[in-house]
C-alpha cells in the first residue's frame, strides 16, 4: 500500500476507459441556505485533463488503502484547498460500471466554504444553486449520475423511539434493567451509525452508505442509560421529561426545514402524529436488523 498507488487507467465492463486503478471518488459538498435552496460546489477541470474544460466534482483516483470517503476528502484538499472542517458526510452514492466504480461522497457544508484551485487540475471552483448545475458543460460521468444524486441532497434526521425499540428487541430480562438494555442498544446504534446505515426505506436514489443525524428519545427508568451527561458517540440523546411520545414529536418539529425526517417506531398513535408534521416512518425491524 502506497500513496498514489491508485493512479493509472482502468477499463470497466462497459468498455470505457477510466482514471483510477482501484476506482475513484469525488466530493459533492452541499449547503442549504436559509430559504432551503441547496448549493453545490462545482469544479471546472483543466483543459489538459481527462474531459478537460467540463464541470464536475473535486475528485480522483482512490488509493488501495482508502475508502471512498477518505479518497474524496483527500482529493478535495488537493484540488480545492478544503480540509474537511465544516463538512459532515451524509451519504455515498455508488456508480458501479463493473470492474470500476465512482463513489460520490455527499457532504453537508455548514456554510459556503472557501474553495480555490489548489493544483493544476482545477481552473475554477464555484458554489452553484442545484437548479443551475445542468446549465454548465458537465463532465459526462457527472452528467449521467446527477439526475439521481440531485435527489439525495437533503440531509436526513432519524428520530428513535427508544422505548419502542427496546421492547421490540426483546432482549432477555430487559424489563428488569431498562437503563442497561437502553445503554447497550444505544451503543450498538451509535457504532452502526458511524459505520453507515442502509438506505432509508423508500429513499430515492438508494445510497451505498447513509450517515444521517440520529436523535434518540429515552424516557422513564431508561433515562439512567445516560448518566452525568456522558455523550453516546454518533447519537444525540434526548431524555424525555415526561411522555416520550411528546419528545419525539418535538424532535420532529425542531428539525431544520430542509431536513427529511424518519421516525423509527411501531406505535400507531405516535406514527399518526409525526406523519401530520411531514415525517416519514418505519418500524423497529428496519434498524434492529442492521445491528
Amino acid at each position: 500500500m502506497a500513496a498514489r498507488d491508485g493512479d493509472g487507467w482502468a477499463r470497466c465492463d462497459r468498455g470505457h476507459r477510466h482514471w483510477g486503478v482501484y476506482g475513484a471518488a469525488g466530493l459533492l459538498a452541499v449547503h442549504h441556505d436559509d430559504a432551503g435552496t441547496p448549493h453545490v460546489l462545482m469544479q471546472k477541470r483543466a483543459v489538459w485533463s481527462h474531459h478537460g474544460g467540463t464541470w464536475g466534482l473535486p475528485g480522483g483516483a482512490r488509493d488501495s488503502h482508502e475508502n471512498g470517503v477518505q479518497a474524496a476528502l483527500r482529493e478535495a484538499s488537493e484540488e480545492a484547498a478544503m480540509d474537511g472542517d465544516g463538512l459532515r458526510v451524509q451519504g455515498v452514492y455508488l456508480d458501479d460500471h463493473g470492474g470500476w466504480s465512482f463513489e460520490t461522497v455527499i457532504a453537508e457544508a455548514a456554510e459556503l466554504l472557501h474553495a480555490v484551485p489548489a493544483n493544476n487540475e482545477s481552473v475554477d471552483l464555484r458554489w452553484l444553486p442545484a437548479g443551475k448545475v445542468t446549465a454548465r458543460n458537465l463532465h459526462p460521468g457527472f452528467a449521467e449520475t446527477w439526475p439521481a444524486i440531485g435527489l439525495a441532497l437533503s440531509p436526513w434526521l432519524v428520530v428513535l423511539d427508544i422505548a419502542n425499540l427496546v421492547g421490540a428487541r426483546a432482549e432477555h430480562g430487559w424489563w428488569n434493567d431498562r437503563a442497561g438494555a437502553t445503554a447497550r442498544l444505544l451503543a450498538e446504534i451509535g457504532a452502526r451509525a458511524a459505520a453507515g446505515l442502509r438506505t432509508v426505506p423508500g429513499q430515492v436514489p438508494a445510497l451505498e452508505c447513509w450517515f444521517p443525524r440520529v436523535s434518540a428519545v429515552v424516557e422513564g427508568a431508561a433515562r439512567g442509560a445516560v448518566r452525568d451527561g456522558v455523550p453516546v458517540p454518533g447519537i444525540s440523546v434526548i431524555p424525555a421529561p415526561a411522555d416520550g411520545d411528546d419528545s419525539v414529536v418535538q424532535a420532529v418539529r425542531d428539525a431544520r426545514p430542509w431536513e427529511r425526517v424518519l421516525v423509527v417506531t411501531a406505535d400507531r398513535g405516535l406514527r399518526g402524529r409525526v406523519v401530520e408534521l411531514g415525517a416519514e416512518i418505519t418500524g423497529p425491524r428496519w434498524l434492529l436488523s442492521q445491528l
